[in-house]
């Protein structure tokens, strides 16, 4: 059994949805990040970092094995099961090249418009704009690679897919992206949003997501450009 302290945020999502789509046996233990639960001394000593998500994995290797960073623990169940990640050399670090590129280009970048133009007391339209713009250029990377595969590591869907999907869900949801200027991009979301353990990852917690503010719902009534 694996425990996930975790709370309906994209990083969050991504390890529902990969328990779903791996069958792996979980119990959900809810981490309030809008309460400050992630600072509660619980919390502390499983991840220092104050982040969710975070599991435990009760029959982990050795016993059991508390693993923090999503990417991580994307690659943990990955390898736990045999499944989402290829294992074939080339084709297993192209999979890992991709998900790194979410790890470091489109959650931090994701992270930061929302943060801007939805959740921020003042808006600052030098911010906006610099991450929208960071989030377009990132999207059309993945628009160059989606037209030529059909997901980010290849022909297959793996934890790249995963690690990247609620990012951008979320991102078009807030109307930050235009998606029919990115029409493989498009594909690849509604491909992704239409697989059952997809839809089951999601509603995990989904009444607790946090209400979108009226300064979200349009760029461009925040002050930043719709590029």
């Amino acid at each position: 059994m694996i425990d996930i302290w975790t709370w309906p945020t994209p990083n969050g999502q991504k390890v529902h949805i990969a328990v779903e789509e791996l069958g792996l046996p979980y119990t959900i233990i809810p981490v309030n990040i809008g309460k400050g639960d992630q600072f509660k001394p619980e919390f502390l000593a499983l991840n220092p970092n104050n982040r969710i998500p975070v599991i435990v994995d009760n029959d982990g290797p050795g016993g059991k094995f508390v693993l923090f960073e999503s990417g991580a623990i994307l690659i943990y169940l990955a390898e736990k099961v045999g499944r989402l990640i290829p294992s074939d050399p080339i084709a297993r670090y192209t999979c890992l090249q991709w998900l790194m590129f979410q790890m470091g280009g489109v959650g931090p970048m994701f992270g930061q418009l929302n943060h801007f133009a939805a959740f921020a007391p003042e808006k600052i339209p030098y911010a906006i704009e610099r991450y929208q713009t960071e989030v377009l250029r990132l999207t059309r990377v993945m628009e160059k690679r989606l037209s030529q595969a059909d997901y980010l590591a290849g022909r297959g869907y793996s934890i790249a897919d995963i690690a990247a999907f609620p990012w951008v869900r979320s991102a078009a949801r807030r109307n930050f992206l235009k998606l029919e200027e990115t029409p493989s991009v498009a594909r690849w979301l509604e491909a992704i949003s239409a697989r059952p353990a997809v839809e089951r990852g999601l509603a995990i917690m989904a009444e607790q997501q946090p209400k979108l503010p009226p300064a979200a719902q349009r760029l461009d009534d925040a002050g930043g450009a719709r590029a």
